[in-house]
């Protein structure tokens, strides 16, 4: 591991940290932690692709349109 400024991590590993409290900080939740939980209690169900489960979390949270009255 490369240290920087960046709290001593490798630029990759630090803009993955930020990458997922962002994600973290609007609402959206972990993929790799539902993966995790899918093949410990689901082993029988498919894993979605990353892309498939953030799909799946926009049209459950949003399905019916914005949530906003104005």
């Amino acid at each position: 591991m490369r240290a920087d400024a960046a709290g001593g991590r490798a630029p990759a590993e630090w803009l993955r940290g930020a990458h997922a409290a962002l994600r973290r900080m609007l609402g959206m939740p972990d993929y790799t932690a539902h993966v995790a939980h899918l093949r410990a209690r689901h082993p029988d169900r498919p894993v979605p692709t990353e892309r498939e489960f953030c799909e799946e979390y926009l049209r459950t949270r949003y399905g019916n349109g914005p949530t906003r009255c104005c």
